[in-house]
């Protein structure tokens, strides 16, 4: 009976010996596995060109396409870096009020609204990352282009403009 009591004080010790080793063999450190990570990449499809009321061009950017519900719900959201002269286009199925925020999206970025007659309603320059803070179209929008932040300034673009992709 005293060996068999032994036995089971015992036990544990190699049974937490065995879970200690596990526990480092499968933990691994998630900061290591994850450090190199830099984020989605906005992969261009298009171009959008931005012209003056009379029809001038201006400049253009290279986009990425924004069209159903799961591609317009991520947007730029966790995209980290995006090169010059490159964005994002959303695309609605019809032309309404809309809000975008800047929840999970870490680069300042212009977010240009633009309606039916692809004419620039509302443009928010450099919006905050990670806000969320709504951020309103004002007026019926079938279209969003979103580009670094300052790009509406640096190019001269303002409200009365178009769009042509």
């Amino acid at each position: 009976m005293m060996q068999h009591l032994k036995l089971n004080r015992l036990l544990p010790y190699p049974f937490l010996l065995l879970l200690v080793v596990l526990g480092l063999a499968c933990g691994g450190t998630p900061e290591k596995e994850y450090s190199g990570y830099n984020g989605r990449t906005v992969i261009p499809e298009i171009s959008v060109q931005f012209l003056s009321p009379e029809g001038a061009y201006i400049s253009e950017v290279e986009v990425q396409i924004s069209d159903d519900i799961p591609e317009r719900s991520q947007g730029l959201m966790d995209v980290r870096q995006l090169p010059e002269n490159h964005g994002m286009l959303f695309i609605f199925e019809e032309e309404q009020p809309l809000s975008f925020w800047m929840a999970n999206t870490p680069l300042p970025l212009d977010i240009m609204y633009v309606n039916s007659d692809s004419v620039i309603v509302s443009i928010y320059h450099s919006t905050t990352p990670f806000s969320e803070k709504g951020l309103p179209s004002g007026a019926p929008a079938l279209y969003v282009v979103e580009t670094n932040g300052g790009y509406a300034i640096n190019q001269g673009i303002e409200e009365g403009y178009r769009i042509r992709f």
